[in-house]
């Protein structure tokens, strides 16, 4: 377990809606029991209508809103992360008829995770490794032939694509990561939330694997760990964790967002 580590997080958004939709919100940092949210305060602009709902997973909440024209949030809290961290390396994998139920989805392909494309992949590059040591040998796959580039990607692009560009935000290595992971027989699911070093400042995507009995959080760019790391939501890939889901075209006025280790 590592020594608690506290974050403070300031988000902003504005929105311009071109006619009246439902929004599906989730950028408040969950409350779960390996990070505690302080003082948490999220204010909107008014709408039609506001109702919380369980995140994917019951981690975090997504608020439904029914938007007529522009919307502004703001939102804001303090979070200690303590959870546990391991040498990925020494970590076995669990065998797969031991998994336990809730982690079965997490083995599947899924919209941007085509894990039954890169077996042959998993056969040439990681032949040998298991578990945790294929897991490690995978990230440092991704660090050393993936360059992080904004705007060459978008919110369409998964890990078959990524693999050709070989470009991307966090959220393509999180997907190349997690297509790996479960190639190779390992559970792996896509998780957002908020770090601090994060460049440029943004909402941030991990992995999160499933290796002898636990969930690591692994994250393919360097840029964040699991000791400082605070969830929003957890998914299959990113379709399960947007920050903002709209049914209607929208032009992004501002966001903002800003995460500091007190």
């Amino acid at each position: 377990m590592t020594a608690p580590i506290r974050l403070a997080i300031e988000t902003e958004l504005d929105y311009t809606f071109e006619a009246r939709t439902a929004v599906l919100l989730q950028i408040e940092a969950a409350m779960i029991p390996e990070q505690r949210v302080d003082q948490p305060f999220i204010a909107i602009s008014p709408v039609q209508h506001f109702a919380r709902i369980p995140g994917h997973d019951d981690i975090g909440d997504r608020i439904w809103l029914d938007v007529e024209d522009r919307l502004t949030v703001s939102y804001r809290s303090e979070v200690t992360v303590q959870r546990l961290v391991a040498n990925l390396s020494a970590l076995s994998a669990t065998p797969t008829h031991l998994l336990p139920a809730e982690t079965v989805d997490y083995l599947m392909p899924s919209r941007y995770c085509q894990a039954d494309h890169f077996e042959h992949i998993i056969e040439s590059e990681f032949a040998g490794l298991a578990g945790g040591a294929a897991v490690e040998a995978m990230r440092e796959w991704i660090a050393s032939h993936f360059t992080y580039v904004p705007g060459v990607s978008t919110s369409a692009t998964g890990a078959l694509e990524s693999y050709v560009l070989r470009q991307g935000v966090c959220r393509d290595y999180a997907h190349m990561l997690i297509t790996l992971a479960r190639a190779a027989g390992v559970p792996a699911r896509f998780v957002s939330g908020y770090a601090p070093g994060v460049t440029p400042p943004d909402f941030h995507a991990v992995a999160e694997v499933f290796l002898d009995g636990t969930r690591y959080l692994v994250d393919a760019t360097g840029m964040a760990s699991g000791a400082d790391f605070a969830k929003i939501g957890v998914g299959r890939d990113a379709a399960d964790t947007s920050f903002l889901t709209h049914y209607a075209g929208c032009t992004l006025n501002r966001q903002d967002v800003r995460v500091t280790a007190l």
